[in-house]
């Protein structure tokens, strides 16, 4: 059976956001699953000596206009949330957690972080915020809030990031198959071609 492809995003990336409509699909289309990795792009950028887009002057108001055209040209709803980035750990730290013992519910749970924050504006990073959307999806508040103050997922978290930088990750959403990266939303049409024909 072919290898999964490896999906690394960060809950705070609209470029995650937009491939995360579409991986599963495209994965599908040529008989793999995908392996879904929560991660802080502020560890890569450590590493890596980059930061976010938007703190560049001069990239800023393009980067802004690319996300919107990008969720358009997907047919993905996108709303510029109010406050941009957030810290994500702990919406990453409760994907890991449900990762343990459903990694199908951690994905649902994956998509409803994204759709929350890209789609209506709800802020991961306010921990009143994210208990209500805990408690939407179907996970007690409290258990939730208990998961990411928890170091055991803490931990689990650092390993994911300490694990995606080791892979080569520097960004979102960064993708490996059979060992290839390709790195960002606009790498798909090279993904669906590197599916289909092989090494080109």
């Amino acid at each position: 059976m072919p290898s999964p492809i490896d999906f690394y995003f960060d809950f705070s990336s609209p470029y995650s956001y937009i491939a995360s409509e579409w991986i599963d699909a495209l994965a599908a289309r040529h008989g793999r699953t995908v392996r879904w990795h929560a991660i802080l792009l502020g560890a890569t950028f450590r590493v890596s000596g980059l930061k976010p887009p938007v703190e560049h002057p001069l990239k800023r108001e393009y980067v802004l206009r690319d996300f919107a055209r990008s969720a358009r040209a997907e047919g993905v709803p996108f709303r510029q949330p109010s406050r941009f980035p957030i810290a994500t750990q702990n919406a990453a730290r409760v994907f890991w957690w449900l990762c343990g013992s459903d990694p199908a519910r951690s994905t649902a749970w994956a998509r409803a972080c994204f759709r929350a924050y890209f789609g209506r504006d709800v802020d991961l990073s306010d921990p009143e915020a994210l208990k209500a959307l805990a408690a939407e999806f179907g996970l007690d508040p409290q258990v939730a809030e208990g998961v990411w103050n928890d170091p055991v997922w803490k931990e689990r978290l650092k390993q994911a990031n300490e694990a995606a930088i080791a892979a080569g990750v520097f960004g979102a959403p960064f993708f490996v198959i059979d060992g290839e990266p390709f790195w960002g939303n606009d790498r798909k049409a090279q993904m669906e071609r590197w599916l289909s024909q092989g090494p080109f």
